[in-house]
Order: C-alpha cells, then structure tokens, then sequence
C-alpha cells in the first residue's frame, strides 16, 4: 500500500490539468542542494507573511511611461545589458505572417537572438543555426564539437557584437566566431562548465562558472583579464548565475545569493550582499532568484522570498517587499512591474516601494472567460504598446491595461518553446523547432 500511496502522490503533483479552453497547466519544481555556512554575511530574514492582498490602482492615479519603442536588434538574451525591457511597440494585428522549415532534428534553446537580419539559433548537439529573415532561410549551421562530445548535451550561452558570435558552455569552453568570414577567430578551454548569461564591456567579455568564479576575459583573444572567485557551492538546483551592467559597475548575483558590484575600469569590488532567506543553506532552501534589473542608480532582484530595490552605488537596500518575483522584473519610468511567485501582477512606486496595484492573474483569467480558476504557466512577460503582454507556455498571450485589469486573451497558433524577442514590430518565436513570425 505504501508504494501505491507515493506513486499516486508522484502522479498527482505532476498532472496538469486543462479543460477545454486549453489555458490552464500546473507544474512542480524540485531542487537538490548541499549544507553550506558562511558566517561574514549578513543574515537576512523576515517573519512577514507572504503578500497576497488584491489592490486596484487608485480611481485618479494615471500611469505615464512614455512613447513604445521600436527594436531593431537583439542581441542580448535578456535584450540590454541591463537586463531591463523598454516599452516595445508591436504592430498587434495578430497574423502570423511566417513560419520556417524545421532548423535541427534536435532540441533548441528557449532563447534566441537577433542581429543584423540574422535570427540566431542554437541546439543540444552544439550546433548554432544562422537564419536570415530577409531571405527567409537557413544560410549557415556551425558546430564547434569534435566527435568525442557528440554523446553529451550541450549548454550554450552566446552574446553578439559586429558580426562576432561569443559562446560559452557546459564543457569549459570560451570561444569567438565570425559568422560573415565563417572561421573562428579564437577558442579556450577553461575545463569548468560555464553557467551564466555572458555579457560584453569595452574589450572585456564577462561570464562566470558553476564554480561561482566571475571571469573578465579580453574578448579579442580569450585570456583572462581578472578572475574574481565568490562562494563555491555544490549545488543541484534550477537558479543559473546572473550578470548586469551599467557603465560603471558589472553585477554579479551567484547561486548561493550573494549579489556583487564590481568596478568595471579597476575590476575591484565595490559591495556585496547576501539574500538568501537564510545563511543555512539545506536541501529544502535552495536559493532561487531572479535575474538582476538595473535601472539609472537601482538594482531590481528577488531572492526565494522576497523582492529588494537596492542602491547600486553602495549596496545598501532600499526596500524589501515580502513577495517574490517569478520572472525577471520590468522597470519603465517611476513604475515596477512583475509577476509574482504567487501569480499575483504586481506594480510599484520605484521611489517609495507603494503597492500600485496587485491582481490576482489566474483570478483575473477565470473571470475573463468564465471558465474555473487554476494556474497558469509562463513563458515571459513584456510592455508593448504600454500594457502589460503576459506569454504563456502553450501559445497563449493575456494581455492586460497598465492599470492590471485584463483586456483580451489571445492565442497564437502554436506553442512557445521559446522567449519571445520584439523585432520591428512583429514577434518572433520558436515552436516545434521552426521559426514563427506574428505581426
């Protein structure tokens, strides 16, 4: 009996459940994660009951963020080296105007970039697809692997700059590409795997290990400027270290919590921060954040519990919020907005940490359509054309005012394997390893 008793607990929290609008999905997220102490941070901890309350926005407050923004590149998986989003424009007519063949037999990474008319592309087996949106097809496939790496998954994390495709992994390796000459330009073998999002200042290309090292590498021949170790941490859990840039100062949040400020032109320190919910890292508190926003002098981040706005010039926390965000957070003039771990689309006064507004999405859906509540599952979330554009997983885009309220739930024609990148004013997205193309 006890066998059956674990094996219909297993199949319970991994059924999702839909009914016939097809919105709804429901999923569970298991971490693996070793003790570890360290005793110079500062603990950070708070009895506050999780936010949940729903808040309308004030009859007479009127939101201003500005004019939309049209994209012409993306060449950043997180679009700037902020990580932040502007408000995207979109053309919103809700055709789809284009999809690709297949690009690989293989699976491809949730993320994809764009630059000067090439969509780029990238599988497990390490290949790194070059498609032109202008001629509407495949012009290249390179694949930096020998046969000895055939049998193994690969990770790649890339970042593009003049026709310069820089590309770290799971193996160690760091390597440059031209994709124009087609040849590479150079390739080192660190042995560590790497496990961040990489960015580019100036010369310098910047990533960091499993290991937590943070690395400042010469981006015209892959030696390293400055190697910055941070706590190590053996750690099998879903958070990938998260770097952020802003003129003055590289931002480091690692997979034990800590969030550094490096100087970019001495590569020094300038603070660092612990925010984890508790110094005593176990098995059932792994740290799981989200990635880091800069915004003018503020740093946006959430820990497993709690979201911070904190002084980018001397780390000091401006304010602490008892939620979480589920994804990265967008900040557009005065205004904070982001989902939180408990569905909730929350906005904030960035000056002063006022709850705006914060509604209840599932909520909000269920009421829209009329259909019972359960929880949706998301893909990325955006401002375009200055309301609040929330993706889902299976294709869906609900889609709400500035004000929180829902206005129209839209479905694509086919799910998003991908994040979704603006470009022109059309939505570009993966979805059975194709290319799909709504404008």
């Amino acid at each position: 009996m006890r066998i059956i008793f674990i094996i219909l607990i297993i199949f319970l929290n991994n059924c999702s459940f839909d009914n016939k609008s097809g919105i709804w999905k429901s999923e569970s997220v298991s971490f693996q994660k070793d003790d570890r102490i360290f005793r110079d941070f500062k603990k950070i901890q708070s009895t506050n009951k999780l936010y949940d309350k729903i808040k309308s926005v004030d009859s007479n407050f009127i939101f201003s963020i500005g004019e939309s923004f049209k994209t012409t590149k993306w060449n950043n998986i997180y679009y700037e080296n902020t990580n932040n989003y502007k408000n995207f424009s979109y053309i919103d007519q809700g055709e789809q105007v284009f999809k690709s063949k297949k690009l690989s037999k293989f699976e491809i990474s949730k993320n994809i970039l764009y630059y000067k008319d090439i969509i780029f592309v990238k599988d497990i087996k390490g290949n790194i697809i070059f498609f032109s949106l202008s001629n509407s097809e495949k012009i290249n496939k390179f694949n930096f692997y020998k046969k000895n790496y055939k049998k193994i998954k690969k990770k790649l994390n890339f970042v593009i700059e003049n026709n310069i495709i820089y590309v770290s992994d799971n193996l160690g390796y760091l390597y440059a590409y031209d994709y124009i000459k087609k040849n590479i330009l150079w390739a080192k073998n660190y042995k560590i795997p790497f496990r961040s999002n990489l960015k580019i200042k100036g010369d310098m290309l910047i990533a960091s290990n499993q290991d937590n090292n943070l690395f400042f590498f010469d981006k015209t021949i892959g030696d390293i400027i400055k190697s910055i170790p941070t706590e190590e941490t053996k750690i099998n859990n879903q958070f990938i270290s998260n770097i952020a840039l802003s003129n003055k100062s590289t931002f480091f949040l690692n997979t034990y919590g800590s969030l550094y400020s490096i100087d970019n032109k001495n590569l020094k320190i300038n603070w660092f921060l612990n925010l984890n919910q508790s110094i005593n890292l176990n098995l059932a508190n792994p740290f799981a954040g989200s990635q880091i926003i800069f915004f003018k002098d503020k740093l946006a981040v959430s820990s497993n519990d709690f979201f911070y706005l904190i002084n980018a010039s001397n780390g000091s926390i401006i304010y602490k919020k008892n939620f979480s965000s589920l994804i990265r957070p967008i900040i557009i003039s005065d205004y904070i907005f982001l989902i939180s771990k408990n569905d909730l689309l929350i906005s904030l006064n960035l000056n002063d940490g006022k709850i705006l507004y914060s509604h209840d999405i599932n909520q909000q859906i269920s009421e829209f359509l009329n259909i019972t509540k359960r929880k949706v599952d998301y893909r990325d979330f955006m401002i375009i054309n200055s309301k609040i554009f929330i993706f889902l997983k299976n294709g869906y885009i609900i889609k709400f005012n500035i004000n929180g309220e829902l206005d129209k739930v839209d479905k694509l024609l086919n799910n998003l394997k991908s994040r979704p990148i603006i470009i022109d004013g059309k939505i570009i997205y993966l979805s059975s390893n194709k290319i799909l193309i709504v404008n």
